[in-house]
This record gives C-alpha cells, sequence and structure tokens, in this order.
C-alpha cells in the first residue's frame, strides 16, 4: 500500500496539481482584487451618490437587511474573469496541442492497405448473398 502511494506522489501528477493550485490561488486573489477596488465602484456609482452599493435595503434602520445585489453582479464577473482566463490560458491551448498530437501520430500510422480485386469481389458476393437469404426469409409464406 505505501508503495502505490509512492507511486502516485512520485509521477507527477501531485507536483502539477499543487502548481495548478496555488497558481488558481494567487489568480483569484488577483480577480478578487480587480473587482473589488474598480468593477465594485463602478456599480456602487451606478446605485447612487450615497449608496453602500446597487441594492436596497429592507429595514432602512438595520444595515443587515440591506440586499446587495452589486455584490452577486460582483461576484458573477468574477467568475466569467476567471472562468475566460482558465479557458484562453490553459484549456484552449491545451486542445490545439491535443490536436496537433492526435494528427501527428494518425501521419505515422501506416495506411491499411487496399483489398485485392479478389477478396473485395468475393466480399461483395458474400454481401448480396446474404442480403439475397433475408429477402428470401422475409417474403417466404409461414407454414404450420
Amino acid at each position: 500500500m505505501l508503495k502505490g502511494f509512492k507511486d502516485f506522489v512520485l509521477r507527477g501528477n501531485i507536483i502539477e496539481l499543487s502548481i495548478a493550485v496555488v497558481v488558481g490561488t494567487a489568480f483569484t486573489a488577483l480577480v478578487a482584487a480587480f473587482t473589488t477596488n474598480i468593477v465594485n465602484p463602478i456599480i456602487a456609482a451606478a446605485g447612487g451618490v450615497n449608496a453602500e452599493g446597487l441594492g436596497f435595503a429592507i429595514w432602512a434602520d438595520n444595515p443587515k437587511t440591506f440586499v446587495n445585489f452589486g455584490a452577486v453582479i460582483t461576484a458573477f464577473i468574477t467568475f466569467l474573469i476567471t472562468a475566460a482566463v482558465v479557458y484562453f490560458i490553459f484549456v484552449a491551448p491545451m486542445n490545439k496541442i491535443n490536436e496537433l498530437v492526435k494528427s501527428r501520430a494518425a501521419v505515422d500510422e501506416p495506411e491499411d492497405e487496399p483489398m485485392p480485386a479478389d477478396t473485395a469481389l468475393l466480399a461483395e458476393i458474400r454481401d448480396l448473398l446474404t442480403e439475397l437469404a433475408a429477402a428470401n426469409r422475409e417474403t417466404e409464406p409461414t407454414r404450420k
């Protein structure tokens, strides 16, 4: 069991996953800073001069009842930015690399040799006989 764990850790996938988590965390902090310091003020400005953000208070005397649409919009923008960066920096290039690898593998594979004429003729005769037998079974009257 320990050998299997050692193989898993040393395979390299765990290291790549760790790097991805660290980079993802750093990127999330960057996007959060962008949305907090740039997007939020723009959304708050749309809510009015003295507004806490784009939203409304259910009870004016209780600030905890403020329904903040700006925070939801900010979270959505953060998600879109994160998804776009992940797609265009990681997914799209990996898909292109996979296509190139597949196309090179297809070029490296030898093509099937064409079937000799006599073998092709025999295969055609076999297929025709199979179709004829099936047609005869369908038109044959049922006997009791």
